[in-house]
């Protein structure tokens, strides 16, 4: 039954049905969107910067060696281009709707929780001194003790958002997610002792692993940055993984729950038309034999 399902559900054939069914989804992924860019406009909270606070954030301010755009590539681009590889070889677009879908909540929903932390936290950067004192001549206030920063506005503001890290984050929630769906897809974990299948599920996380570091040898991000933004998005990709797909662990873990659902419902349906009898030319009728 599973192979002759295989390639029934395409595009062409279920793609406007299936979007259909789940356009609640995509009306809150919309609103997702809507919520973390506005929440990039918030002026963060402003931390009090005294001059002792300083030894621990006048590390070098420079460009990042993972800039911002590359992040979106390698988090959601690449997943992408590996689910259309996937249908392009299943046709089944149950596991490319619902792979979508959930890696974008598994980012979007990383992203609203990062930056409204960001926001609420406004911890300073490792290279805050700098943002906020570019000519180096730190200036304090005489009554608060808290720094008078002269520096560009929207550089001193990114200075406040170090904690949680958001490279971090959006890296893990989509390389993660690209994780367990390859683990399904390759049945990583079928105890069978096929090591090799492993390097190919560890990969993505290791490039969120260097995504994360490099935020800490750029000085944007303290270490624990970096740890609270993986957690996040590690832990946002496993929710939203195991929201359309089983675990990878499982037998069934290769393919959508909805696929299996079909199934299921193919056979019972089969079963009930198994169990219809109709009575032939030589057999009496029941209300025909029933006395009146």
């Amino acid at each position: 039954m599973t192979e002759i399902l295989l390639g029934t559900h395409t595009i062409k054939s279920h793609g406007v049905k299936v979007v259909k069914a789940h356009i609640h989804n995509w009306l809150i992924l919309v609103i997702l969107v809507v919520i973390d860019g506005l929440l990039n406009y918030v002026e963060p909270f402003h931390r009090f910067v005294g001059q002792e606070m300083m030894t621990d954030l006048k590390f070098p301010f420079h460009e990042n060696t993972v800039p911002v755009l590359v992040v979106p590539v390698i988090a959601v681009l690449v997943p992408f281009i590996i689910f259309g590889v996937y249908y392009y070889l299943r046709k089944d677009i149950y596991d490319f709707h619902h792979a979508i879908l959930g890696i974008l909540y598994s980012i979007l929903l990383s992203g609203v929780i990062t930056d409204s932390i960001k926001d609420a936290v406004g911890r300073p950067r490792p290279n805050f001194f700098f943002r906020c004192f570019p000519d180096g001549k730190a200036v304090f206030d005489q009554v608060s003790g808290d720094v008078v920063c002269h520096g560009d506005a929207k550089i001193v503001k990114e200075g406040y958002k170090s904690f949680p890290s958001g490279h971090t984050s959006w890296s893990f929630a989509g390389l993660c997610f690209l994780s367990l769906y390859l683990s399904g897809k390759l049945r990583a974990f079928n105890r069978r002792g096929n090591v090799s299948k492993l390097c190919i599920v560890i990969f993505p996380v290791l490039a969120a692993v260097l995504v994360g570091i490099s935020r800490v040898d750029d000085y944007w991000h303290h270490w624990t940055d970096v740890f609270a933004g993986a957690l996040i998005g590690t832990s946002m990709a496993a929710f939203c993984y195991l929201q359309f797909f089983p675990c990878p662990h499982y037998e069934d873990g290769w393919a959508p729950h909805a696929y299996f659902k079909i199934i299921a419902e193919r056979q019972s349906g089969e079963s009930s038309e198994s169990t219809i009898r109709f009575p032939n030319k030589n057999e009496s009728n029941d209300i025909e034999t029933q006395p009146m």
